[in-house]
């Protein structure tokens, strides 16, 4: 039971998945949606610029089809009116194919995005496998695209039928004028028939865009395997990660001890918690909290204090709240300042009283903490 959840790919992909995706140009695609866009942008083209269009293939029939007797007898000549008369045509269809070209780069990434992979196109082996070829001849992406074939040929067929038995009657009439007469009025029947055969396979695109991003979706999902072991090759196995925190622990610790012999006063609980201060006049700041720790680590900074001659104070309510409120390198809140202030006042006058400089400083009584502060 376990294994077969772990090779069924239930999971959505990860951003990782589909990036590495992306790079190797695996990305949505719709050729329906393509198709008929090209058709229809073709069709209202081939509308707009008849005239013109028109007007061109007309003199060009003109001058193929009435030369001049120096150009029939000269075959120097032919050659090169036959290269004006190309130039004329070419001319006269550009602006349609430019456009064309345009509509075709813009639709198809339309649903997938631009990406361009030297991945994807690079010769694979596996494109060459027979086994494989037979699986995507008989999966279920070649039975989709052999029902959209067929409705693409059943809806162009029924759609061309119809066009065709509408606009028959003007077909006829075609060589009954001149011959710019029938050539623009073949290009307005050619350009509305298009237009309407290419509106038919809109119905496919609509169907077949929303299953590519589906087909698209479900070929990138993952089991569960997969992504656990991506998570481990993108954060690290978890007994790694353990270890570096561990370090960086340690790390940590030994910058904490380094400082505490530049500590003004290290307050107590007096076992279980140790804070040590530190205020630096020239900052005009709070005290800071250079070192803490609870119970082993707490009685570490009090012997780096003692070897140090920092002066250690038991004042519990004071401790636990320095400890719960504040990190290390930062200033003590501001509900605390006139606790901390008492305390280092009454570290200075004993050292003033130690140096034979003044009288001994009273006992400290209770210190003011705040309700929202004490611990």
């Amino acid at each position: 039971m376990a294994e077969s959840e772990a090779g069924e790919r239930s999971e959505q992909a990860t951003p990782k998945r589909l990036k590495d995706a992306r790079e190797k140009g695996q990305v949505a695609r719709s050729r329906e949606l393509t198709t008929a866009l090209l058709l229809m942008v073709a069709s209202i083209s081939l509308y707009a610029f008849s005239n013109s269009v028109g007007e061109g293939i007309a003199n060009v029939a003109k001058q193929a089809f009435s030369p001049d007797r120096k150009v029939i007898y000269s075959p120097n000549s032919m050659i090169s009116s036959l290269a004006e008369l190309t130039a004329e045509v070419m001319l006269a269809v550009a602006p349609l194919f430019l456009l064309m070209f345009f509509i075709a780069l813009l639709s198809s990434v339309l649903i997938g995005g631009l990406s361009i992979s030297a991945k994807a196109m690079a010769p694979q082996a596996s494109r060459m496998s027979p086994l494989k070829g037979f699986k995507r001849m008989f999966g279920t992406h070649a039975l989709m695209e052999l029902t959209k074939a067929l409705a693409k040929v059943s809806v162009v067929f029924v759609v061309g039928y119809l066009v065709i038995y509408q606009v028959f009657p003007s077909l006829t009439e075609l060589g009954s004028g001149t011959a710019e007469a029938g050539i623009g009025k073949s290009m307005d029947l050619v350009s509305r028939s298009f237009f309407l055969i290419s509106l038919s396979l809109i119905l496919i695109a609509l169907i077949d865009v929303p299953y590519q991003i589906w087909n698209h979706a479900k070929q990138l999902k993952m089991t569960k395997q997969e992504v656990k072991d991506e998570y481990k090759e993108t954060e690290g196995k978890p007994e790694v990660k353990s270890k570096v925190r561990q370090m960086q622990r340690e790390m940590a610790q030994r910058r904490m001890m380094e400082a505490i012999p530049d500590a003004d006063v290290v307050v107590t609980n007096p076992e279980h918690y140790s804070v040590a201060l530190k205020y630096d006049a020239l900052r005009s700041g709070a005290p800071i909290v250079v070192a803490k720790g609870i119970d082993v680590i707490a009685m570490q900074i009090r012997k780096v204090a003692i070897a140090n001659d920092v002066p250690i104070l038991e004042a519990p309510p004071l401790a636990r709240a320095v400890y719960h409120s504040t990190e290390i390198d930062q200033e003590v809140p501001q509900g605390l300042y006139l606790a901390v202030a008492q305390i280092l006042a009454y570290v200075f006058q004993l050292k003033n009283y130690q140096q034979g400089k003044g009288m001994r400083p009273a006992k400290l009584g209770d210190l003011p903490i705040p309700d929202d502060l004490k611990r």
